[in-house]
Parts: structure tokens; sequence; C-alpha cells
């Protein structure tokens, strides 16, 4: 058998020489086909969607990333907050443009407001990240002078931090001539008739055969609870005309004497019976103050009884 006069350390060192060659020409053929890409000048993405951007990237044969998102109350959610390259940057095609996304502003829920003294309604604000805004006061049969009647907007509802809660306070009873339509919400027919006749006001009775309240519950009022109603004028109200005729709501009376300390407590006295709950006061009391309420309960029944926003006694009527 012949030997091979050039052997395989001839193979090999004509193989390392062959890469060596090559190399230059591949990294030249690749740097060619780079190079003969076009340049583009990338865009402002800023305030942008990513839909927005992708309809100005395609064009220019850039991709888009997403990079990650932040919270900035400045710029929109959904938007680009920043971009990287920059706007203005020359870039061949196939650049990739990464993005970071704006969340919007960092979002609270608004606490419920409604019942407290204004001074106790700022402070659970400013708790929550939020800020007291316009305060404005209207005559109350519901509430006491200086409690929130209403806030805008509403409890629960998710907002940005330091948004302005507008509150509705009350300025307690109206003055001699003004008549405010009363709470007749879960309480009997008759009530309403007695002070539709007292004031000269019409009662117009909507009957709701479908519901499970007692006869004669009311279920809904028109107008709503502390609206000024005019001498004449029409009240509406649905009650329930339940199979049975007669009215099957019994009757308690609830005694409660506020502990005694260096302030006034905020009171607020809750029913819970068969069809749910209802507020049956609600106000500002001296140590020791006493409460009797005429309470009407459906079937077996108790009441929750809060001092200043804690509950602190429950009772089986």
């Amino acid at each position: 058998m012949k030997s091979d006069p050039v052997g395989w350390p001839g193979y090999a060192l004509a193989g390392v020489f062959l890469v060596a060659l090559a190399l230059p020409v591949f990294r030249w053929g690749l740097e060619g086909a780079v190079h003969n890409r076009k340049l583009e000048v990338i865009p402002d993405l800023k305030n942008k969607s990513i839909h927005g951007a992708l309809n100005m990237l395609a064009p220019l044969g850039l991709p888009v990333l997403k990079e990650g998102e932040e919270f900035n109350a400045g710029i929109p959610i959904g938007s680009i907050l920043r971009q990287r390259p920059p706007a203005g940057t020359k870039v061949r095609e196939g650049k990739t443009v990464r993005v970071v996304l704006s969340q919007g502003g960092e979002t609270v829920f608004t606490p419920s407001i409604a019942g407290l003294p204004l001074r106790n309604a700022e402070m659970l604000l400013r708790q929550n990240q939020l800020v007291l805004g316009e305060v404005t006061e209207a005559n109350s049969l519901r509430l006491d002078k200086g409690l929130v009647l209403s806030q805008d907007p509403k409890a629960e509802a998710s907002v940005e931090k330091n948004t302005l809660v507008n509150v509705v306070v009350s300025g307690g009873p109206p003055p001699e001539g003004i008549l405010l339509m009363p709470d007749f919400l879960r309480k009997n027919s008759a009530e309403a008739s007695q002070w539709a006749a007292e004031n000269g006001v019409e009662l117009v009775l909507v009957k709701d055969a479908g519901s499970l309240f007692p006869y004669g519950t009311i279920l809904e009022q028109d107008p709503g609870v502390d609206s000024v109603v005019s001498e004449g004028a029409k009240v509406k109200v649905t009650i329930s005309a339940k199979a049975g005729g007669k009215s099957e709501t019994a009757s308690a009376t609830l005694h409660y004497q506020v502990p005694q300390g260096s302030s006034e407590s905020l009171v607020r006295i809750m029913l819970v019976d068969q069809h749910g709950e209802r507020e049956l006061f609600n106000g500002l009391r001296s140590p020791g103050a006493k409460l009797d309420l005429a309470v009407p309960a459906a079937g077996r029944a108790r009441v929750k009884i809060f001092l200043n926003g804690i509950l602190v006694e429950e009772r089986n009527l």
C-alpha cells in the first residue's frame, strides 16, 4: 500500500488555510448585506399607542418591542412613555425599537364618607391619598348639621391618587316654609299618607304585586330624600302589594344610651331582617344621650349599633 505523500498534517493545514481565507469573505458579505439596508430615522413615538407606533415603524422596516410599563399620570394609559433608541436616531432597517408604556396614574378606591363629620371625612380621604374638593351645603331631615350627605366620586369608585372628592354637607333641618321629602324607604305607606295629608301634598300610590316585602312597604319614592317639595305637588311611592292584604310588619322599641366620654359620638343604627339591611339612625350624640327608636321588622330581625364607624353591639329583636 502506497503511503500518502501529504499526510494528515498537510490536510489539516490546508483546512485551516481555507477557513482563514473564507472568514474574511463571509464577514465582507455579511457587512455588505447589512450596509446595503436603507438608513431610516426613528420617529417620535411618545404619547402614541402601540398600534400607532406599529403603523409608523412598519413602513420603515423597524420592529417594535414592549420593554415594560410604568405609572405616569401625565401620559394616558396604554400610550408610549419613552423609547430606545430615541427619536431622530439614524438606524438601518431591521433595528428593534424598544418602548415603555404608561399605566396612567396610580389608582385607589374612594372610601365611603357619607354620614361622617366633615373633618373626619377629610382625614379619611387623606389616608386614602385623596383630596377634599368642593364643599357645598344642603338642608337635610336625614342627617344632622355638619355630616356628609353625599360624595362625588361615589364610594368604591376607582380613581387616580390625589383626585378631588366633592361633598355635600348637611345644613340641618330647613328654615320655616321649606318642605323636604322624608326618607320613606322600607317604611309603611301609612306614614307617607299621614305626612302628605299634613303638608298638602298629593300622594300617588303605585303597587308592585311581585314584591316579596310585606304589604304596604314603600319600595321606591319620587322625589328622593331631602328634595324640596312644594305645596300641592305630587309625590309618587311604590309599595309592596304582596298577597295577604295587611301589613305583616311587626314593631319593637330600641333603647340605647351613648357611652360616657369626653366628646360626641357618631351613632349609626342598622336594621337587619329577612329583606336585607336599612339605616334607622345616623347622627352625632353627646355622651350619655338616650335614643328610643320604633323599629319595624319582618320575621327574625336584629340591629347593629356603630359608634364612630366601629360595630360595638348587635341585638336580636
